[in-house]
């Protein structure tokens, strides 16, 4: 209270002083109290600013000029402040220098900061959440200003026309906010401006012409707009320039000539755009580049020979384009070359050998057409970290000369055509985090050395030919992750000291020939998929959290497996039988023969009948094996092992089984089994009465089949945008072998030409949006409630992105949740079943819930990855625990649940953001963490935000000991 009068009582006084003639140091004191009083500190780092003190100087953060004992610098960056930028800096008449940077101001900028504070030279507001727009009134009275920067911030709207005014604005940097339109032209008028930086914003248009004029220009940044058009042809005549970034825009064309003009340039990167043509032999005039990033266009023609000349270039990316022919030899020429990026191309030929002679620290050439061995020669430099060589033609061995690059941590020779044993010499890779060299031709065993790279995390071997056993030092890789061994030939069984992983969560272990029991402690690990199927493995199925509720697509065809993940009885196990000694006179079956030879006829005839018994089992198992493994050969090969199709066709309303198979007919595929048909027919099926809800996708029915089980029947409208019936099926098939507790199972499909319906396990328990937004305190749901839906959410995306499938369309309609209240993710992956994944289908088809949408969708460069998923699942987490909608609008205003939450994170209100209707009852301990973990997968950087793996390891770390416990805020 007290506080809050001083404050009142200040800003009373501080026009009356000035108008009263008070000193120029009373100015300052006073200024700078009134600063204070909106500023919340939470580091008490202004304590020494005592309004009683005769002058600032000595107090904290404050600089003062020795001859006149003004103020000329205020310094307070990376303090935590947050609050308003107040009248009160007006006060300070002659400062110099502003710093502000890296804390938690809001509010608008002052119009009058620069026009009042005539002597100050460098601003710098970076890294807060500031907002509104910048006024027009801002730029026009700029008197001495030589640096400014106000990334970072929320700042939106357009860069005022009169930008070109500030003469002296040596350093321009708008970075990271949300400024759009147009560039302003005016913007070349700066003549003294050396550094322009108004990357990751959302600017339009094209560059404006006479950036010629900026002949002091040494650094520009234009990266992450929305620019089109060409470059400017005079864009070279910025002689100075030392680095120019145009990346991630939708510019085009070919490169104008000027560009051979920057001779002292040394960054140049131009990525993710549509440039085309050929990268034209003038790039090697270009001679002080360290960095040349061409990455991410429409380039084509062959890499010009002419990079060999520039011979101080450390990283060069040319991946995700269209060159052609084969990698120059001229490029050994460049000594300082590091990291090289040739990947996703057309090139051909041969791997040069310089790529093992240069010290490469990164090699990238995959998905290309290259062939031939990979040879590292004996004088190879040994600073490699990552080799990634896939997705290429190669053939050959794996050489045992690949234990030389000694720092290797990932290595990737997957997809190509390599053949021979794996090289013992791999076990002396000490850093080895990533080996993947699936889909080759590999055969032999698995190296016992495997076992000696501790570092491992990921090994994928699948789709090979590879035999033996699985070595049980595997279980020495006490960091593994990832473990895929699958389409191979392994025997034997599955090594116990794979349950001694501690960290380990993916294992596919499918389609070979192991045999024996499961582990039981493997049930002890945090798994999040265990594929063991189509192997020769027997005996129960562990029990534990994750085997309680393992898919079915996982363990099956392995003939003597059991238990209740199969649904599966295991036999009770009997005593050994009694053996009777017929000689006994204790045996009570035995009868007495005084004639040897009497007893010795009938020994024989029981022996004669059991070796009988004996061969005519042996041939009946001998028989059933042939007849099993015949079947199993025709089976496997279908688009889906567990599917049971059958032709239907829809007539007077009806499904029913058609033993035609023209083109009216359709055809009704079941996973997993089951009654291929339904109780009622489609006039049932698709009755409106039956109706659950509407979608993108389309109308959600409820329905029976013929066995009982309740069914949910996804009826496509969007026919018209439907792959093939080929794609579709392949597409489904993909989504129906996903098994997950926390996911919507897909149980079949109905394809005709002109009717596709998905058909779902049948979820109770409504969707999660009615359980938040329309129940009452009285049935709201509980903290533990939401945590574990927040959990169990969590744990169906890292399911599903395991898979590599993207949600795309992730919101509270689309989690269910089951008698039980444990969620069910549904919706999932079906923007896949479209023709084109572009942005237009992606936000008006499935993204069509404002405020859950990943900024990327906005942008057409950026690629569309998993993060999408961890954007909407973090605004997910946010809903569930404050019980409000994503995006609210009011009388006049549009309230987004992530800034609000921020917002009052950044201020210490925590406690506000979580759902009044819980009553204050919930662990203070656990819902923070939360919050910020919702707020970080909620970046608006994709690179910034967790994999959904990681997402679930720190949900499971947040989760208090005592979570049966809610306690209440005091």
């Amino acid at each position: 209270m007290a506080r809050s009068l001083l404050f009142l009582l200040l800003l009373l006084l501080l026009p009356m002083a000035a108008w009263a003639g008070s000193t120029a140091l009373s100015d300052d004191v006073l200024g700078l109290i009134v600063f204070k009083a909106e500023v919340v500190d939470p580091q008490s780092k202004l304590a020494t600013w005592d309004e009683d003190d005769d002058h600032p100087c000595a107090w904290f953060g404050v600089t003062c000029d020795p001859a006149t004992r003004r103020v000329v610098a205020l310094t307070l960056d990376g303090l935590s402040l947050s609050g308003k930028l107040g009248r009160g800096l007006l006060q300070l008449r002659s400062l110099k220098t502003l710093t502000l940077a890296r804390n938690n101001f809001s509010g608008e900028l002052n119009p009058d900061l620069l026009s009042r504070i005539d002597a100050l030279q460098t601003l710098d507001l970076s890294e807060n959440r500031l907002s509104g727009s910048i006024p027009d009134a801002f730029f026009a009275q700029c008197r001495s200003i030589r640096s400014m920067s106000l990334a970072k911030n929320d700042i939106s709207g357009e860069i005022p026309h009169n930008v070109g005014s500030c003469s002296t604005l040596a350093s321009l940097d708008l970075s990271s906010n949300r400024l759009s339109g147009s560039m302003p032209s005016e913007i070349w008028l700066l003549n003294a401006l050396r550094s322009l930086d108004l990357s990751n914003n959302a600017l339009v248009g094209d560059i404006p012409v006479g950036i010629k004029r900026m002949y002091n220009l040494r650094s520009i940044s234009l990266r992450g707009n929305q620019l089109t058009g060409s470059l400017p042809d005079d864009i070279g005549d910025c002689l100075l320039l030392t680095s120019l970034d145009l990346s991630s825009n939708s510019l085009s064309g070919n490169l104008p000539d000027s560009l051979r003009k920057l001779s002292i340039c040394g960054y140049l990167s131009l990525s993710s755009n549509s440039f085309t043509g050929d990268v034209p032999t003038w790039i090697g005039e270009l001679r002080n580049l360290e960095t040349l990033d061409l990455s991410g266009n429409k380039f084509s023609g062959q890499i010009p020979s002419s990079l060999g000349k520039l011979e101080l270039l450390k990283e060069l990316d040319l991946s995700r384009n269209s060159f052609t022919g084969s990698l120059p030899e001229s490029i050994s020429a460049c000594k300082s070359l590091r990291e090289v990026d040739f990947s996703s191309n057309s090139l051909t030929g041969t791997l040069p050998s310089w790529v093992f002679e240069l010290g490469l620290q990164r090699i990238l050439i995959s998905d290309n057409v290259l062939s031939g061995s990979i040879q590292v020669p004996a004088i190879a430099a040994s600073a490699a970290r990552v080799l990634d060589l896939s997705g290429n033609d190669f053939s050959g061995v794996i050489p045992a000369e690949i234990s030389d690059l000694r720092g290797l941590e990932l290595l990737n020779l997957s997809r190509n055509s390599l053949s021979g044993y794996i090289p013992m010499s791999v076990g002396e890779l000490k850093f080895l985090e990533v080996l993947d060299a699936s889909e080759n031709r590999l055969n032999g065993t698995i190296p016992l050395e495997i076992g000696e790279v501790i570092s491992l995390k990921e090994l994928r071997l699948g789709m090979n030919s590879l035999t033996g056993d699985i070595p049980t030092q595997i279980g020495n890789c006490s960091s593994l992750t990832s473990l895929d061994l699958s389409q191979n030939n392994l025997t034997g069984p599955i090594p116990p000291t794979i349950a001694e992983l501690p960290h380990l969560r993916s294992v596919d272990l499918s389609q070979n020939k192991l045999t024996g029991t499961i582990p039981k402690n493997l049930s002890d690990l945090p798994l999040i998929s265990f594929n063991i199927s189509h192997n020769l493995l027997s005996g129960d199925i562990p029990t534990g959290t994750f085997f309680n509720t393992i898919p079915v697509s996982s363990l099956i065809d392995n003939p003597g497996l059991c238990g209740s993940a199969l649904n599966i009885s295991c036999p009770a196990v009997l005593p050994k039988p009694i053996v009777l000694n017929p000689n006994s006179s204790s045996n009570p079956l035995s009868q007495p023969a005084s004639n040897p030879n009497t007893l010795r006829h009938r020994k024989i005839k029981i022996l004669s009948i059991s070796t009988l018994i004996a061969i005519a089992a042996a041939a009946i198992i001998a028989a059933g094996v042939v007849v099993i493994t015949v079947l199993n050969l025709k089976v496997r090969p279908s688009v889906s092992n567990s599917a049971t199709a059958a032709p239907f066709a829809l007539s007077d309303g009806y499904l029913s089984q058609s033993p035609t198979t023209d083109s009216s007919s359709g055809k009704l595929v079941m996973f997993g089994g089951g009654e291929a048909e339904f109780s009622a027919g489609t006039h049932a099926l698709l009755n409106k009465d039956c109706e659950l809800g509407r979608g993108g996708f389309g109308a959600v029915y409820q329905a029976v089949l013929r066995d009982g089980r309740p069914v949910a029947i996804k009826k496509l409208t969007v026919s018209s945008l439907v792959k093939s019936q080929d794609e579709f099926e392949r597409e489904v098939s993909i989504l129906g072998n996903v098994r997950h507790h926390n996911l919507v199972a897909l149980k079949g499909y109905y394809w005709t030409s002109s009717l596709q319906l998905l058909i779902y396990e049948f979820v109770p328990g409504g969707n999660l949006y009615k359980h938040l937004h329309e129940c009452t305190a009285s049935n709201s749901l509980s903290w533990q409630e939401r945590f574990d839906i927040i959990l169990g959410i969590a744990r169906s995306l890292a399911c599903l992105h395991q898979h590599n499938i993207i949600h795309y369309n992730l919101k509270s309609s689309n989690v269910l949740l089951d008698d039980s209240g444990e969620p069910k993710v549904g919706d999932y992956g079906l923007a896949k079943l479209l023709p084109m994944l572009d942005h237009y289908v992606l936000s008006s088809k499935v993204q069509s819930a404002l405020g859950y949408m990943a900024p990327e969708f906005t942008c057409r460069t950026v690629k569309i990855t998993d993060k999408c998923d961890v954007y909407g699942f973090g605004v997910l987490v946010l809903e569930i625990l404050s019980g409000r909608r994503p995006v609210e609008y009011m009388e006049d205003d549009v309230v987004m649940l992530c800034d609000l939450v921020r917002g009052a994170l950044d201020e210490g209100r925590a406690e506000e953001c979580i759902d009044e209707r819980l009553g204050g009852k919930f662990p203070i301990d656990e819902a923070v963490p939360v919050i910020k973990l919702g707020l970080i997968c909620t970046s608006r950087v994709p690179s910034n935000r967790p994999d959904m793996t990681e997402v679930v390891n720190i949900l499971e770390l947040i989760r208090c000991p005592q979570d049966s416990q809610e306690d209440e805020i005091g």
